[in-house]
């Protein structure tokens, strides 16, 4: 439901008629006595009077999100945008990641091309300086099929905007270029698209996936701006070297008379190293920096919008005090970095101070807003005036109450409208209000409102109000139940792509080849034998053995996984060694898997509690979760009440990291128990999670009649004694605890449901206890590991398991910074986010020093509370330091990495990592995963040691971090690398040995050959066909240039099983890499004929000079009758033999190569025609 019917009403008034004569007669107004969405309300009022755009500057980006979020609901969502800070401390040049380039580039060219008409945004991304808007502008691009383009220009102009080339398009602001064909993934595009030019005009316009690389439907033009913000193209770059010199020797000069000797050497390697950049037009980080040099006058955002906009400031007062703050921080940081020689004296310039901007706004339309009046008021052109206005009370659930304080206003001829989430939540309200003497009109259009009455609408703004003059009270699901909209956010950011089989094989890399064991893969050769040319893979192993794998037998390799940074042992080609360790496994996973059956069969055989089906209570429970569930969500939560309302007791596994929505498919399973007159049992393995639990629980079964309570050693022996008998007597419904709660005092009255969070950190002990307590209720395992796919597809019918992969609620993506230690930029980053009100995680993973790093950090922020957690204190001391950083006692944490895998903290926003160059891949992706847990922005700074020359795997590994939110390899391995652990926690210690010998790939192979056989599912052996035909047979290194893509398709070729899915490889070909070469449709023509060959009773098919044999099995089923028709068709070209079994032999010798496949097609079409009684179309 719009909000116009809200609007329309207030417009309506003579209040409305002031505030229009108001804001027609100055150009400067502040209202005050405003706060919360009554701003957004107001500032939407000021589009009526006058329509132009709106820039409205928040106070902080929490507020900014807030009256954005107004926005998407009072205007259409695509004319409302976001900018964002850049989040970099001024001057230091970071690497980071790009999502709020992006975002910040999306605004950039809604505005320029007319699109957006709204922008939220905060002082710290509006002060700092942009390009001239007209250079921004005409490097904007439109490209429509039929157009010619000079490519050479086209791919000087990606470069010069700031694309970076890639063999493979996955991420925004990249390119590839194939001969003809450009796949270029826009800066603010959802999708990226191909280009496919005959010469120099442009074929054809494709948008494709970038995850499968296929095309997903023509466009006739596309769009294209720049990649960064900040590039030479178009600007005078003469005038900037010339200023950078003159600076730049003038500085140097100074130093050197005050014999400043290492600032005169770190200042003139500077000034060298960016004269450099310049001069040959290359990128660098921090190269936006030096736009104070290429251009004479000062823009912001302000300049991008196609006409003057509506200023909103929103408390002006407090914005500037900090801005004036920030200006001291900037100058600050300014002049430690000047000292040292690490920053031109013009980059100072890449910022507006307060002043400035209040110049650059004396010619538009300015609005204050603000709860107070200023303290200094009367400012000559500043009209002032308030507007009487109030918040409302909260009722949080109780419709009593809410039903009371409508009869009131009703008597005071208030007109009060209510937003809900939902028409099936306004039904249920508007009923209750109905059996309490209220009416309420549910409206369903956008309709007049009438004063006294009472309107229940589907809508959302993030607070409610009283507007008193206006005699209107707006009412949000805030305040009606304390809770906020239930949306679906907006993605902000993309998912990293989950690992392939062989497509990120690099040279260097582990593999398994299945009959020959561990090696190491060396790159493709290229062979030819007479007038067969085929690619081979090389794998190098022990000594100096190669083995040259044919592309036909991809299938057998593997690339060997296991936990990051142990390297597997190389086998020994020839000799008895792999087998034995192949034995081995198998021997293993066989006995697991009928142990796993044993213990599925036995629990199925079990009588347990049948729940259920849902109540009108569960129903409400549900309706009450703030967000909008995820896919995955709604179907682990419908296995989960599927397995409940079953009379065997449940045993279920349920995946998800931190913050994807566990909690609550548990809540909802407590619920259906609690319903049913069960109590749930909720095992946790710390005292600070069951306290962490149990406050969530208390909050969403707040309004209900259920009785929630926590059992830890947090609580006196008192109350523990009368905890435990209130369990005893059936008064608790659901008791959260660690361990405590399988001691021997501890006696359920009805116990229905038990749900188990990490049971792998649970000692041997308590596992034993939990087995005991586990026999005849539901059990709802939850852990935050990755459960691998090819994992849950082995244990099918073995173990019940529901995964949940995506998150599930909005979150800004973590910004993620790799920089060399320094103080300065350690003592900013912890100031910025105490100064937020925010907590510190630092990470020093050496407890030795720890104490020492701890002192440091309290002299860099002497006010902050400073504590220390390592792995070598106390359980108890552990618990004491980490509840106090949870209670928000202390400001920052100086730990190791023992946090990877502790608490969701959402004050906790930003990390501070020492010497990140030395932790693996997954730990820097677990540790990064404890900040970003709420609605703020969230910073990671990866630090390396000073100076210090990073190792190669160190280089790769700090880089890879940072796409993390993108598409990167990064990601891949570490959830590999975690994906393994997680294999490790369900399968048990024994089978990671078991896993380390073979590979996680073949393990998994044969754990699921060893579930079938345990189930006694037949497993058919697969056919092939052997053939060896004399022809070139390849995938040609100019067709596809990157090997790991082109081993993928060699990959998929052979494991081709249906004539359709072959003809789709060609079209994906064709689509990704151009018309087909010689060589590669005789690949697929010969994968052709293996289906046709394998579909009838034909085992091999060899060329020997010019005959080829095709050699068929003993049960072929074709008569001497049949063989001799065969003869008399084809002449003297066919002939058999049976003295070694029936080989029909083809001759080939007057064909030329692509008439001999032909020819053999339709001779083994006849051949399948006659084995299997039915023609076989090729």
């Amino acid at each position: 439901m719009s909000l116009q019917s809200v609007l329309n009403y207030l417009q309506a008034s003579s209040e409305y008629k002031f505030l229009e004569e108001q804001v027609k007669k100055n150009k400067t107004n502040h209202i005050y006595g405003v706060t919360g969405s009554q701003k957004s309300i107001l500032a939407t009022l000021l589009l009526k009077i006058q329509k132009k755009p709106l820039l409205y500057i928040a106070e902080s980006v929490l507020r900014g999100k807030e009256i954005f979020d107004d926005f998407c609901n009072l205007f259409a969502t695509h004319e409302v945008q976001f900018f964002p800070a850049l989040d970099s401390l001024p001057f230091e040049v970071l690497a980071q990641s790009h999502e709020t380039w992006y975002q910040r580039l999306e605004v950039l060219e809604g505005l320029l091309t007319g699109k957006t008409k709204v922008v939220v945004t905060t002082w710290e991304a509006l002060s700092k300086t942009l390009m001239p808007p007209q250079v921004f502008q005409k490097a904007l691009v439109n490209l429509a099929v039929g157009q010619r383009v000079d490519l050479e220009k086209f791919l000087a102009y990606l470069v010069a905007v700031g694309y970076q080339r890639v063999e493979r398009v996955e991420g925004k602001g990249q390119f590839s270029r194939r001969g003809g064909i450009f796949d270029v993934f826009p800066s603010v595009a959802k999708n990226p698209f191909r280009l496919e030019f005959f010469d120099e005009e442009i074929e054809s316009i494709r948008l494709f996936s970038a995850e499968s690389q296929r095309s997903l439907h023509k466009v006739k033009e596309v769009s294209l701006m720049p990649a960064v913000e900040f590039f030479p193209e178009g600007l005078d770059k003469e005038r900037a070297l010339k200023k950078i010199r003159e600076e730049g020797h003038e500085f140097l000069s100074k130093l050197k008379k005050k014999g400043q000797k290492e600032t005169y050497y770190n200042f003139s390697k500077k000034l060298k190293s960016i004269e450099e950049f310049v001069l040959n037009e290359s990128f660098f980080p921090g190269y936006e920096q030096l736009l104070p040099y290429f251009i004479e006058e000062k823009h912001t955002l302000l300049a991008y919008f196609t006409k003057p906009p509506w200023l909103v400031f929103d408390e002006p007062g407090r914005q500037k005090e900090s801005s004036q703050a920030r200006e001291r921080e900037i100058r600050e940081i300014y002049l430690a970095l000047w000292e040292k020689g690490k920053v031109l004296p013009g980059q100072v310039d890449n910022y507006l101070s307060w002043d400035e901007m209040r110049e650059a706004r004396k010619q538009m339309n300015t609005m204050f807003f603000s709860l107070l009046p200023p303290k200094l008021p009367g400012a000559k052109d500043v009209d002032l005036f308030g507007i009487s206005a109030k918040t409302t009370n909260l009722f949080l659930g109780k419709t009593r109450l809410l039903a009371d304080a409508l009869k009131n206003l009703k008597r005071q001829k208030y007109t009060v409208v209510m937003l809900v989430n939902s028409e099936e939540r306004a039904q249920r309200l508007r009923q209750g209000l109905w059996d309490l003497g209220v009416e309420a009109s549910l409206v369903r259009e956008d309709l007049v409102l009438h004063a006294g009455k009472i309107y229940l609408l589907t809508g959302y703004l993030t607070s409610g109000f009283e507007f008193t003059a206006w005699k209107l009270v707006v009412f949000t699901e805030h305040e009606l139940f304390h809770q906020p909209k239930k949306r679906m956010p907006r993605r902000m950011f993309q998912e990293g792509k989950k690992v392939t089989v062989l497509e990120d094989l690099q040279v260097g890399d582990y593999v398994v080849h299945i009959n020959h064991g561990i090696g190491r893969y060396i790159g493709i050769e290229k062979l030819a034998v007479a007038d067969t040319e085929r690619d081979y893979l090389v794998i190098k192993y022990r000594g100096e053995d190669k083995l040259y794998v044919p592309t036909a037998q991809v299938g057998l390799l593997q690339k060997y996984s296991y936990q990051e940074g142990l390297h597997p042992k190389l086998s020994k080609l020839g000799g008895s060694e792999w087998s034995k360790v192949k034995s081995k496994v198998k021997s293993s996973v066989q006995d697991l898997a009928q142990d796993l059956l044993k213990l599925y069969a036995a629990r199925h055989s079990l009588r347990g509690f049948a729940f259920a089906p849902d109540t009108p209570w569960q129903k409400e429970f549900e309706d009450a979760f703030p967000y909008e569930e995820t896919e995955d969500q709604l179907k682990c939560i419908e296995e989960v009440k599927r397995d409940m309302e079953k009379p065997r007791p449940m045993d279920r596994l349920l995946c998800g990291d931190v913050g994807y929505g566990k909690t609550e498919v548990a809540l909802r399973a407590a619920c259906k128990a609690a319903f049913n007159g069960k109590q749930t049992a909720v095992l946790v393995p710390t005292t600070i999670l069951a306290e962490q639990h149990y406050n969530t629980f208390l909050e969403r079964f707040k309004g209900f009649p259920i009785k929630v309570n926590v059992l830890s050693r947090f609580r006196s022996s008192k109350e523990q004694k009368e905890i435990v008998q209130a369990l005893a007597q059936g008064e608790i419904d659901i008791i959260i605890g660690t361990h405590r709660l399988l001691s021997q005092d501890i006696k359920f009255k009805d116990l229905g449901l038990l749900v188990v969070d990490e049971e792998q950190r649970f000692g041997v002990l308590h596992k034993e206890k939990l087995k005991k307590l586990k026999k005849t209720v539901d059990v709802l395992t939850l852990t935050a590991t990755p459960i691998p796919r090819t994992l849950q597809m082995s244990l099918v019918g073995v173990r019940d398991m529901s995964v949940i992969e995506t998150p599930p609620e909005e979150r800004y993506p973590v910004q993620t910074f790799v920089v060399e230690y320094s103080p300065q930029l350690v003592k900013e980053a912890l100031k910025r986010e105490i100064g937020r009100g925010g907590q510190v995680y630092f990470v020093h993973n050496r407890v030795e020093d720890i104490e020492k790093v701890a002192l440091e950090i309290q002299g860099f922020v002497p006010e902050a509370r400073v504590g220390i957690a390592h792995g070598q204190m106390t359980e108890m001391q552990l618990e004491n330091i980490m509840l106090d950083f949870w209670e928000g006692h202390l400001d920052i944490l100086v730990c190791t990495t023992i946090i990877e895998s502790g608490l969701d903290i959402a004050n906790v926003n930003t990390l501070i990592v020492d010497q990140a160059d030395k932790l693996g891949l997954s730990q820097l992706y677990q540790l990064r995963g404890r900040v970003g847990r709420s609605n703020r922005v969230a910073y990671a700074y990866l630090t390396y040691q000073k100076d210090k020359v990073l190792s190669e795997i160190a280089e790769k590994r700090l880089s890879a971090i940072r796409e993390f939110t993108e598409l990167g390899s990064g990601f891949k391995i570490a959830m590999r690398d975690l994906e393994i652990r997680g294999a490790g926690n369900i399968l048990g210690a024994e089978q990671s040995g078991q896993i380390a010998a073979v590979g996680f790939d073949l393990y998994c192979q044969l754990l699921e050959q060893a579930v079938r056989e345990a189930k006694g599912e037949e497993q058919p052996p697969e056919k092939t066909v052997l053939i060896d035909i004399h022809l070139k047979a390849y995938i040609p290194q100019e067709y596809i240039s990157d090997n790991g893509v082109k081993i993928n398709f060699y990959q998929r070729i052979n494991a081709v099983k249906e004539e359709e899915e072959l003809r789709q490889l060609a079209e994906e070909l064709k689509d990704r890499f151009g018309p087909l070469p010689e060589p590669v449709i005789n690949l697929l023509q010969i994968a052709q004929i293996q289906l046709a060959a394998v579909s009838s009773k034909i085992s091999s098919i060899i060329q020997e000079e010019n005959t080829i044999k095709i050699k068929l099995e003993d049960d072929h089923g074709l008569t001497g009758r049949e063989l001799m028709e065969l003869v008399r068709r084809y002449r003297r070209k066919v002939s058999f033999s049976v003295s070694t079994g029936l080989e029909i032999k083809v001759n080939v010798g007057n064909l030329q190569p692509k008439q001999r496949l032909v020819f053999l097609e339709e001779i083994i079409s006849e051949i399948s025609s006659l084995a299997l009684g039915k023609k076989i179309l090729i």
